[in-house]
């Protein structure tokens, strides 16, 4: 986990199925990048939302 690290909510696409992962990044394109790297190109990704924290 890197310094200013934020959690991210994904929704994607993958085949054919509506998916929402948390993803830790810094900014709304890392986050992007890591699931990318992850799942390759074929995930198809729909919004990439913060995720609010509860207090």
């Amino acid at each position: 986990m890197r310094c200013g690290s934020k959690c991210f909510l994904v929704e994607m696409e993958l085949k054919g199925e509506k998916q929402i992962k948390s993803v830790t990044a810094r900014t709304p394109v890392d986050a992007r990048k890591t699931i990318r790297k992850e799942f390759g190109t074929d995930a198809n990704i729909l919004s990439v939302t913060e995720e609010k924290r509860k207090q």
